[in-house]
């Protein structure tokens, strides 16, 4: 008997480590009815990875609003997914990580009484505000879970530790690593890496909602200072929709002819840009795993980290906000061959690309 598994997601981020999954599921279609329901939480950035996977959504909340609230999100996809979830009536529901899509879809289930599994489960930095509202709604979705597939051993303990029962934890190595098996390609080009030619090329990401304002133009700040010193760098950065990310970005780096801000990248093209990278800054979660499936060294521009592993392993270093302290740890890396190395040498945490074949395993066996 088949079993009907419902997946849930709105964002760019939770797109690319679901759609793995979704496909997964719908290889194995005498064991599985695999519907799949978008909140729109993200628009744009969602639709092109849903192209990329090749996955057409059953069911689109259209969520997105211009200027849209937490509050905004969340309360409507809690009394947009009413309705589906009524109709669909699955036998499980699929969130994934730490999104307000992923705690108003799991809250949904709960009052409609249908099991939810937690892909990503057990994150963790013990700030409710920071990340922030990402701790929480991790936090408050594996509260909701009965299902919890947990990307590392770190995150397993951490779920053990909250008295989640061991029976019903996971650990499946994450979904993003699947992602690269599909994006990274040899025979990429685009003409901005023709551009950066020879030079080290370090990508940048920056978006967070605690990064907004003067922790936002500090990060900007090192970041030239550091490359002004070091002519055989070039700088991409593909910015954030948010308009104060822009804000803050043309004001401190506007000018500057070896640093390139261009439009947010699809899926396939960021994961080949991070693929071709000497080094990469973010404030970003995910790219905390991808970038060291790909070799390539991490410094995380944050106070903290859901992502122990990877700075444990030694190729993620957590360099907070101040501008001194991204200035001489982003320095340390470009001055020092022995430094890059040990980074870019580090091994990886976050599993080996088969972490969507074990969740459906997983699901195959629950009764």
């Amino acid at each position: 008997m088949t079993k009907k598994v419902m997946l849930v997601f709105g964002t760019r981020p939770e797109a690319i480590k679901m759609c793995p999954l979704v496909n997964e599921l719908k290889s194995r279609p005498d064991e599985f009815e695999t519907v799949v329901c978008v909140t729109g939480q993200h628009r744009e950035m969602l639709d092109q990875v849903l192209r990329v996977f090749d996955v057409e959504p059953d069911y689109d909340l259209h969520v997105m609003r211009p200027g849209q609230t937490l509050f905004d999100i969340t309360s409507d996809v809690l009394l947009k997914i009413r309705a589906v979830l009524e109709e669909v009536r699955p036998d499980a529901v699929l969130v994934h990580g730490d999104t307000s899509t992923s705690f108003a879809a799991a809250l949904a289930a709960l009052y409609l009484q249908i099991p939810v599994g937690h892909v990503e489960a057990g994150l963790r930095t013990r700030d409710l505000y920071s990340p922030w509202p990402e701790e929480f709604n991790r936090q408050a979705v594996d509260v909701i879970s009965q299902w919890y597939f947990a990307p590392t051993e770190t995150s397993r303990k951490n779920l053990l530790d909250e008295a989640k029962p061991d029976g019903r934890i996971w650990v499946t190595g994450n979904t993003g690593i699947d992602a690269l098996r599909t994006t990274v390609r040899e025979d990429y080009a685009r003409p901005e890496l023709d551009w950066a030619g020879n030079s080290r090329l370090i990508l940048i990401t920056a978006h967070r909602r605690e990064n907004l304002g003067e922790p936002m133009h500090r990060m900007f700040r090192a970041i030239r200072r550091v490359m002004e010193g070091h002519p055989d760098t070039k700088a991409i950065y593909p910015i954030h929709m948010n308009p104060q990310v822009r804000r803050a970005a043309h004001e401190e780096l506007d000018g500057f002819d070896r640093l390139r801000i261009i439009d947010p990248l699809e899926v396939v093209d960021f994961h080949n840009f991070m693929a071709r990278s000497y080094l990469i800054l973010t404030d970003s979660g995910g790219i905390q795993e991808e970038a060291p499936s790909l070799g390539k060294p991490v410094l995380v521009m944050r106070d903290t980290t859901e992502r122990p592993e990877g700075v444990a392993a030694g190729t993620l270093r957590l360099v907070g906000t101040e501008e001194g302290v991204i200035f001489g740890e982003f320095t340390r890396l470009l001055d020092s061959p022995s430094e890059y190395a040990a980074m870019s040498r580090a091994s990886n945490p976050y599993g080996d690309g088969h972490a969507s074949e074990r969740i459906a395993d997983v699901l195959k066996g629950m009764a």
